[in-house]
């Protein structure tokens, strides 16, 4: 088992860098996160600028080893935590009108602690990797 001081620490502003992900949508303008990372608690914050300029703001909050509830526009997703080795995965169920969806997202850190990955391996969003990169400015995030 690996102790919870050698696991990664996922605080900081990131952004998502298009040209290294592979996204199962049309990629918006920007996407930022602010994570804020105290174990066993884990608050992500995500900024989605569309092409026209508009805003869209989304907070999950998380629990290692719990169930935590979030809204995603008017559906609520069941979402549990947990450390496989040293990549924290997020497993969400959400009810939509025609049927439950399934994600499955694996995140890890580089060495550097510079290039934040979430990978969708096995799940409705299958394929799908988001690479983000650690952001210089300290006020990429205003929230």
């Amino acid at each position: 088992m690996i102790s919870a001081k050698l696991r990664p620490d996922f605080t900081g502003e990131w952004e998502m860098n298009f040209e290294k992900s592979i996204l199962r949508f049309s990629p918006p303008k920007r996407i930022l996160m602010k994570i804020e990372h105290r174990e066993p608690r884990l608050i992500q914050e995500i900024v989605v600028t569309n092409t026209g300029g508009t805003e869209q703001r989304t907070t999950f909050t998380y629990e290692t080893g719990a169930e935590t509830i979030n809204s995603i526009g008017p559906s609520t997703a069941r979402t549990r935590t947990r450390w496989e080795g040293m990549e924290l995965v997020i497993e969400s169920r959400m009810q939509t009108s025609s049927r439950e969806v399934y994600f499955q997202d694996h995140w890890s850190l580089s060495h550097d602690g510079r290039t934040l990955t979430m990978a969708h391996r096995d799940d409705d969003l299958a394929g799908q990797i988001s690479v983000l990169e650690k952001s210089a400015q300290a006020d990429t995030i205003n929230v």
